[in-house]
């Protein structure tokens, strides 16, 4: 790792890139038995990615596909404006605060759910009470944890009852929050909703293939007033195919339309096929390697805090950010630098300094380093540039790639020691929704700091702005000075699609298919 600068240079051409790729389209052609029905002449377009949803309920999910998913079949109380930050009404027309902990909605009448069930208070107060009860073990609890209760007032008129003061709570209901049919809900439980989903959005759900595809349909009778625009195409087919090779074939070979989250040096090549467009845009989804400092942790190495800021040292960001991301910007702080109460002020910074990592190690009993598990599900380019980066000071990485579910339920059940994380915070631009689910004391938290999670909770429930970021502030500046995770960079993402397909990517790394049409 010498030169930075030529250390990740492409190892192909572009005629060996398309040669690859063909030969790929061929195999994906015996791997993939579902008919290829995607494009303009079918008024469907064909979406392949690579993470599985565990379950198609939005709140029973945490990666990325499940959030899309939800954005495009379900719809929230409020919704809020991608470009201008301004909320609108969707499902509820207007709200008002009625007390530090208390929000009232008046609901929109006449709207139905896609089995024709009539929306209206009962849908919003039996949804979120059910996923705010821990009894119900949803996974988004970082999402729905701050509601005590939901209270119907009238046939169309709803109380939203917080914990305790939760001034992001608006946020919450415009991006994270998905309300459901009640009667339906009531009936199939979040397994059978996973099976056959129901929501009130632009698609709604025609087929589904658990762990193979989701076929969305144009919902002809979606609701007018929607901030929402009235969809175009006629269907959306998602198939979940973790190759990303194979992706890539697909999308040349006319087998999909879109795909996204193409590795930089393979989404610049692809810029010379004719039938193909790439587009890329900075996200809101930071990226981090999480250290395991728990009693029991596998690596007991990583209880010293020397192991870990050597760590910091050993990774040279700008040299990775530069070569294979492509984009994005570094971070020094566990959230993305929009969000409210997010910042770097005051807080420690590692440089890129292998000698001191080395030095750092020495002292903590390691000179000759030592051998460490590294989980990780995603963007596998930059996790094995970190691999080399601290093989060269000495520590011996041994790489688990998997599905995100299986990689987080290993570190639930403390079975990690290196985990290479993103976190794009289910669409919430406050701080409560990236820092805290990391290590404000949950299910995710493998630090347990009490100070940390004292912090931050006080933090999420502080009304003055002032107060609220000086609160975090501490808070990030403890998790930096103990160096429980090493802050990378927040991720630009590559899409690559079929020129026929009008599309706009979004900072909030949402994929709005009714804003979507042909050409």
């Amino acid at each position: 790792m010498k030169n930075s600068s030529t250390a990740f240079k492409a190892p192909f051409s572009k005629l060996g890139l398309r040669a690859s790729l063909v030969a790929c389209a061929v195999a994906a052609t015996v791997a993939f038995t579902l008919p290829a029905h995607a494009g303009k002449k079918n008024d469907t377009l064909g979406f392949a990615y690579d993470q599985t949803p565990e379950n198609i309920d939005p709140y029973y999910n945490n990666v990325r596909i499940g959030v899309i998913i939800a954005a495009n079949v379900w719809d929230t109380l409020v919704y809020r404006d991608p470009v201008t930050g301004e909320y609108k009404g969707q499902l509820a027309k207007s709200w008002k605060q009625i007390d530090d902990r208390t929000l009232e909605f008046d609901l929109r009448e006449g709207i139905k759910f896609h089995n024709g069930e009539e929306f209206d208070a009962d849908s919003v107060v039996y949804t979120l009470n059910f996923v705010s009860d821990p009894a119900n073990k949803a996974r988004q609890q970082t999402v729905t944890g701050w509601i005590e209760k939901a209270e119907k007032i009238s046939k169309y008129k709803v109380r939203i009852i917080s914990k305790k003061p939760f001034p992001a709570a608006i946020d919450y209901l415009a991006t994270a929050i998905a309300i459901h049919p009640a009667k339906y809900y009531k009936e199939v439980g979040p397994t059978g909703m996973n099976l056959k989903p129901i929501g009130s959005g632009p698609y709604k759900v025609v087929e589904h293939i658990p762990g193979k595809s989701l076929t969305l349909e144009r919902n002809k009778d979606y609701f007018k007033d929607s901030p929402k625009a009235q969809p175009t195409i006629g269907k959306v087919r998602i198939r979940f195919i973790p190759d990303r090779q194979t992706q890539m074939a697909e999308v040349m070979s006319g087998g999909e339309d879109f795909i996204m989250h193409v590795p930089k040096d393979q989404a610049e090549k692809l810029k010379s096929i004719p039938q193909l467009q790439v587009q890329s845009g900075n996200t809101m989804r930071i990226v981090f390697l999480q250290m395991n400092t728990r009693d029991g942790t596998p690596a007991p190495q990583l209880k010293d805090v020397r192991v870990r800021q050597a760590i910091a040292h050993a990774i040279d960001r700008e040299a990775i950010l530069k070569n294979i991301v492509g984009g994005g910007e570094i971070i020094n702080s566990i959230c993305t630098p929009s969000q409210v109460g997010c910042t770097s002020q005051g807080v420690m910074t590692y440089k890129y300094d292998p000698a001191l990592a080395k030095k750092m190690l020495a002292e903590a009993g390691y000179p000759n380093g030592f051998e460490v598990d590294l989980m990780a599900y995603r963007e596998r380019p930059q996790t094995e540039a970190m691999i080399n980066y601290l093989s060269a000071v000495g520590i011996k990485p041994k790489l688990s790639f998997m599905q995100y579910a299986a990689m987080r339920d290993l570190a639930r059940a403390n079975k990690t020691s290196l985990t290479h994380q993103t976190w794009g915070s289910n669409l919430v631009n406050d701080l409560s929704a990236s820092t805290p689910v990391y290590f404000g004391g949950g299910a995710d938290d493998v630090s347990r700091n009490p100070e940390v999670i004292k912090l931050l909770s006080e933090g999420d429930s502080t009304v003055d702005m002032k107060k609220r970021q000086e609160v975090y502030q501490k808070a990030l500046s403890i998790i930096a000075e103990q160096a429980y995770a090493v802050p990378l960079w927040t991720l630009p993402v590559y899409y690559v699609a079929s020129k026929e397909v009008n599309f706009k990517p979004y900072h909030d790394e949402l994929v709005r298919f009714w804003e979507m049409s042909w050409k």
